[in-house]
């Protein structure tokens, strides 16, 4: 895959996504929680990754809120590898991204104790492919975790095919505000 048409495409689908009315947004995020909380998947789970919403990704606080039982897990940026911490909307600290993440002394989870990772990203398709913000933070870390993927994104950011390159990382579910796609063959304990 082309690496200007991979930034391309990036640039793109970031720019569909900023462009949503904030109301748009809180109402897909509704939905997708929606989605997430009646997948047997999400609900059977002890442990999940979740994420921090970030320049208009689908919140999923509606989730933290609805499953409050689950140890929801966020993510924080050390270096060139995510790290996952207990999530404690309480403590999070601004990244010099602009996100916000759990703090660096917050209890550490083990990719391996995950049971569920949701994804965000620019764009998916139907087959699990995923499209990130292009620093590979994502790709790395899923491949130390054999937890459920399921990616978040808006419906807008779904289309037929993202630029897949053979270190990309795929997902064994997508979740929008209108759709819940098996995208993949699943590992071990993926049923919906």
């Amino acid at each position: 895959m082309c690496v200007i048409e991979k930034a391309e495409f990036r640039a793109t689908y970031r720019q569909v996504r900023e462009d949503l009315d904030r109301a748009v947004v809180a109402a897909a995020s509704s939905a997708v929680c929606q989605r997430l909380v009646g997948m047997s998947v999400v609900r059977e789970a002890q442990t999940i990754l979740g994420y921090v919403a970030f320049q208009n990704e689908v919140g999923l606080e509606a989730c933290f809120e609805t499953l409050p039982d689950k140890a929801w897990v966020v993510p924080r940026i050390e270096g060139t590898r995510l790290v996952v911490h207990a999530y404690d909307p309480e403590r999070l600290v601004r990244h010099r991204f602009g996100m916000l993440e759990p703090p660096a002394d917050a209890p550490v989870v083990e990719p391996r104790q995950l049971d569920v990772v949701l994804v965000p990203g620019v764009a998916f398709d139907p087959q699990g492919g995923r499209l990130g913000f292009g620093g590979g933070f994502y790709d790395r870390f899923l491949r130390r975790t054999s937890a459920v993927r399921i990616g978040v994104c808006h419906d807008c950011c779904l289309v037929d095919a993202v630029p897949c390159a053979e270190h990309d990382e795929h997902m064994d579910w997508v979740v929008t505000p209108t759709r819940t796609l098996h995208t993949a063959p699943l590992r071990e304990g993926g049923q919906a």
